[in-house]
């Protein structure tokens, strides 16, 4: 399947969502995750400690990072109107292998993808506070294409 996300286009074998530790997870974790969850062509399966959401149609993929896009824009345009809050968000990805294809736990190696928001704090005046915060218990994972 192809995988792509904002020009960046890969051959995957599917795409893994996570929820680790859901009743740690904050409400846009959970947002996120049930967004995707009610589209179809979507597998969900649970664990002890964590949610999947399975895709392996470039279709649903696709649809998938629109509703991503929904809920983080509507959490972008929820600060507050008027006032001295600005909100942002960004797509860190993440990879590690070593020669053979397999990561520091012995996985085969995948591609990570995960969640930061920006939060910028401060009028006319005022010193600007800005904060990032990582959505730790969200995460995405783009398998490679099985050879």
């Amino acid at each position: 399947m192809l995988v792509e996300l904002y020009g960046l286009a890969m051959e995957a074998s599917g795409v893994t969502l996570y929820l680790w530790s859901p009743w740690r997870c904050t409400a846009l974790e959970h947002r996120l995750f049930e967004a995707v969850k009610a589209m179809p062509g979507v597998e969900f399966e649970t664990a002890e400690d964590e949610s999947r959401l399975n895709i392996s149609d470039s279709k649903v993929w696709r649809q998938a990072v629109q509703m991503f896009e929904r809920v983080l824009k509507g959490w972008q345009e929820g600060a507050v109107e008027g006032g001295t809050e600005r909100r942002a968000w960004r797509w860190l990805l993440e990879a590690d292998t070593d020669t053979n294809g397999y990561d520091t736990q012995s996985e085969k190696t995948c591609f990570w993808g995960f969640v930061r928001l920006a939060v910028e704090r401060g009028g006319p005046g005022e010193h600007e506070k800005g904060e990032d915060i990582d959505l730790n218990g969200f995460g995405v994972s783009i398998w490679r294409e099985e050879n």
